[in-house]
């Protein structure tokens, strides 16, 4: 028998709903995600930090858990809200079930809730807080003013990881709550791959001789992260620079931009980003709930992709100084691989610089 538990958003409205990963009371960022798969790498990316997701696609876990293709070794949300779990999972590879591995990972999740009207909510009113409790709340004022803080601090990596052969581009790899597909893709070109703590000085990169950048995913305000800009604007015009999602927003930042808050983002594998260049448009997997502006980037830098669904930035070349960011995951994992050739203009972007100081 699963226990009764409900779920109390800042708004006043509560769903019933039942207990079937921790036994435990949380507040969090509610949010939602549209992919039909991939709960295993959504369970697992760092960017969800400090927020409880929900699923809009309505069965979750009929493939059980792979730990093979988590995103990161652990589990970084908050929560987790399906409208139906699936107990008896059917896949070669699964290794546990979804119930079982948030147990062991210490993550509250709820289901039997109306996912689709929450999801309604959600996007009608934008992203709000909300709490999971064994009784509804009486008292929101906690609830209202709870706030995703430090959130790269929480997520980074406490030391260097290396990756990959040495003889190959060497590519230091920030981690903002890197995606482990990121590093894989890299690889998988022949780097050699420096993984590096999100507070790096700009001295220690350059310090470890690398043909390129590369600043990753991760959760929390963009904004908040005022040392790491500047650490970032040091490094402007040195070496090749590819940004994906928090590395977009923050090296727009460091080049005089800025970030807003979205209503409530783009999380999910199915959103659609055009190529301003040649007008094909690519279906990307997104997850993040701030976006640049992008009138605050012209003059400095190129907008080269816009979401299709509402036109906003999702992408931006700057040629000047050999860089360039995308709001989007071209690693998907999970989603499709339609922009996966970024990291071999990355590539390419590494060996023209690195011909061009050889013949200096």
């Amino acid at each position: 028998m699963y226990k009764k538990v409900y779920l109390t958003l800042e708004n006043g409205k509560v769903f019933e709903g039942y207990s079937f990963g921790a036994d435990k009371e949380v507040v969090g960022e509610l949010v939602f995600t549209t992919g039909m798969t991939g709960y295993i790498e959504t369970l697992t990316d760092p960017s969800y930090y400090g927020q409880i997701v929900t699923q809009t696609f309505p069965l979750i876990g009929n493939y059980g858990m792979i730990l093979s293709d988590r995103e990161s070794k652990k589990c970084w949300l908050t929560a987790y809200v399906v409208r139906e779990k699936c107990d008896a999972p059917s896949n070669f590879r699964c290794e546990m079930t979804l119930e079982a591995f948030l147990k062991e990972q210490g993550i509250p999740a709820v289901f039997g809730v109306d996912t689709r009207e929450l999801t309604r909510i959600v996007r009608e009113a934008g992203v709000m807080n909300a709490a999971i409790t064994c009784k509804p709340l009486t008292d929101l004022s906690a609830l209202r003013a709870y706030r995703v803080k430090d959130a790269v601090d929480s997520v980074t990596s406490g030391g260097v990881r290396t990756y990959g052969e040495e003889g190959g581009l060497r590519v230091v790899m920030y981690d903002f709550g890197a995606k482990q597909n990121i590093e894989r893709e890299l690889v998988r070109r022949g780097c050699y791959v420096i993984e590096v703590p999100a507070h790096y000085t700009a001295q220690q990169v350059l310090a470890l001789s690398p043909d390129g950048i590369m600043l990753t995913n991760g959760p929390g305000d963009p904004a908040e992260n005022v040392q790491i800009v500047e650490n970032i604007r040091a490094l402007v015009g040195k070496k090749p620079i590819f940004g994906i999602c928090l590395g977009h927003q923050l090296f727009a930042l460091a080049m005089g931009g800025q970030t807003r808050k979205m209503k409530y983002g783009h999380r999910g594998a199915n959103q659609p980003v055009k190529d301003l260049t040649t007008g094909k448009v690519f279906i990307s997997s997104q997850n993040h709930g701030y976006e640049v502006v992008s009138d605050s980037v012209k003059g400095v830098g190129t907008l080269t992709f816009v979401n299709a669904n509402d036109g906003t930035c999702e992408g931006v070349d700057y040629p000047d100084v050999n860089a360039f960011t995308v709001q989007f995951h071209p690693e998907a994992c999970g989603g499709p691989h339609d922009a996966n050739f970024l990291f071999d203009r990355f590539i390419a972007n590494m060996h023209k610089e690195k011909k061009n100081a050889e013949e200096k």
